[in-house]
């Protein structure tokens, strides 16, 4: 028997609300997907009511000269004194070409004959040019000498090599590895560019070369662990990556790398997980003492407990969700939007003055918190008048929940005010994912890890990752074990 239930007004209110909070998610999220397809991906918000002083006085000239009126016109004369050129200056748009780059010269000699001539100078012309890089053979030679009365023969001892049973050297290596793990070139398609050269390496040749030298720099990857973990301020974050799995056939697992940014020393370390649950971090992190800047991903949220760690949030993403809630309420996303880029420009400010953390503390002190304290009151209000599922309810939201950690920063000057160290490390590493698509195994991508830590860290220290690869190849198959933090790039010092 059916029986009816009678809706009351009440009701159909809630019900209305519902639907109107289901609409404009649904709004938010077509409008962020046309945003990522032909959009423009920065976050840089630019008001449409500011105008720049220098902007404001060009349009009162503007206006001046569009108002005025030619009542008469005068001749003027004048007279105008030059001064004799004696050095002719270089084009100034042209890039000087650097000092230390190989010079071939060419000399161009008028076609008719200058014999008796006095040479009175030169015209110089640079160009940069360039040349394929090229595959050479070493051929190590040791000459074999017999002692006098047959007592035996004599030979120099084979050199020390990083893979003694291949045929690469250092150089080739090392290359193989910057092509892919810097310039994002997959294996295969170096196996082409070596077929151009006669070379056919064959692709489990090329890929043990890898992995093998992976296995001897295995002790820095170990060793960098150290001062990362030591710190007592860090960054994190976590990226995904397709990795193959033996027991998925014709499938992919997603795992994940997580990343460690020490971005007071410049050092940076990834690892690789399975997963994303928070066994990864927690074993990482276990002995780690200080802050720990992050992302609003839940699963941080237990270091919370820790008492030794002081977890801290990104303003860059609390500003992000603004950014993607202007098209649901502009008035709001746009006011909020502003107070960020006070808090920025405060941040600029310093980096332009090259302010120590002390004076960054002060300044601060001075003009961040205030803004902070308002802007946090003013979401508090603000929530009450919004539907908490549209996009402007859930920057919101997202904000008020983790507005303490994300204020944390002010209180002293080494801090960040957003996590970006960690996610421009990360950055190289999703670029060279979208080449060659996938991992081979796990192992592999723990491979990946280290080689993405250790020459993520050359970057921060601005130095050539091959030069240091190829000379760390060179030098660690007999480096002394206990002396290996020598090698790491941030201690690296070119043997003479």
């Amino acid at each position: 028997m059916f029986t009816a239930v009678m809706q009351t007004p009440a009701d159909y209110k809630v019900k209305y609300e519902e639907a109107l909070g289901e609409i404009a998610s649904l709004k938010h999220q077509l409008n962020e997907m046309k945003r990522l397809i032909f959009g423009s991906k920065h976050e840089r918000f630019i008001a449409s009511s500011d105008t720049s002083p220098s902007q404001l006085a060009l349009d009162i000239q503007a206006e001046a000269v569009a108002s005025c009126n030619i009542t008469s016109a005068k001749k003027i004369e004048y007279t105008r004194t030059t001064k004799e050129v004696t050095d002719k200056k270089e084009h100034p748009g042209r890039m000087k070409l650097p000092e230390h780059l190989e010079r071939r010269e060419k000399i161009i000699e008028p076609a008719e004959d200058v014999s008796g001539y006095k040479k009175i100078g030169e015209e110089v012309t640079e160009e940069l040019e360039y040349e394929p890089g090229k595959l050479f053979v070493n051929r190590i030679i040791r000459p074999k000498y017999a002692k006098q009365n047959s007592e035996g023969i004599i030979i120099a001892p084979m050199i020390e090599r990083p893979l003694p049973k291949a045929i690469a050297g250092a150089g080739l290596l090392a290359q193989i590895v910057i092509d892919k793990y810097v310039d994002h070139l997959p294996l295969y398609r170096q196996m082409e560019r070596f077929k151009r050269e006669g070379i056919n390496i064959p692709y489990s040749t090329i890929t043990d070369w890898v992995s093998n030298t992976c296995k001897l720099i295995l002790p820095l990857y170990d060793a960098l662990k150290l001062p990362i973990l030591q710190s007592d301020y860090l960054h994190a974050d976590e990226s995904p990556i397709k990795v193959l799995d033996k027991d998925k056939k014709g499938e992919t697992h997603r795992g994940y790398f997580w990343v460690y940014h020490n971005s007071i020393e410049r050092l940076v370390l990834f690892e690789y997980q399975p997963g994303r649950g928070r066994e990864g971090p927690q074993q990482m992190l276990k002995d780690f003492k200080g802050h720990l800047q992050t992302d609003g991903y839940a699963v941080y949220d237990f270091f919370k407990e820790k008492e030794d760690i002081t977890l801290m949030h990104c303003m860059a993403h609390a500003r992000r969700m603004f950014y993607e809630a202007l098209a649901n309420d502009s008035i709001r996303a746009e006011y909020a939007l502003k107070q960020f880029r006070l808090l920025y420009a405060t941040e600029r400010k310093a980096k332009e003055q090259l302010l120590t953390t002390d004076a960054l503390h002060e300044l601060r002190q001075k003009e961040s918190v205030n803004v902070l304290k308002n802007l946090g009151e003013w979401m508090k209000e603000e929530y009450k008048k919004v539907l908490p599922k549209s996009a402007i309810g859930k920057a919101l939201g997202y904000s008020i929940e983790r507005w303490d950690e994300l204020m944390i920063y002010t209180a002293d000057g080494k801090l960040k005010i957003d996590n970006n160290p960690v996610e421009n490390s990360i950055r190289p590493a999703a670029i060279g994912k979208k080449n060659y698509l996938f991992a081979g195994s796990h192992e592999a991508a723990q491979r990946s890890a280290m080689l993405y830590s250790l020459l993520g860290t050359c970057k921060l220290h601005n130095i050539n990752p091959f030069v240091w690869l190829r000379d760390v190849l060179q030098r660690i198959p007999t480096h002394p074990i206990n002396q290996i933090k020598e090698l790491l790039p941030h201690n690296w010092m070119p043997l003479i």
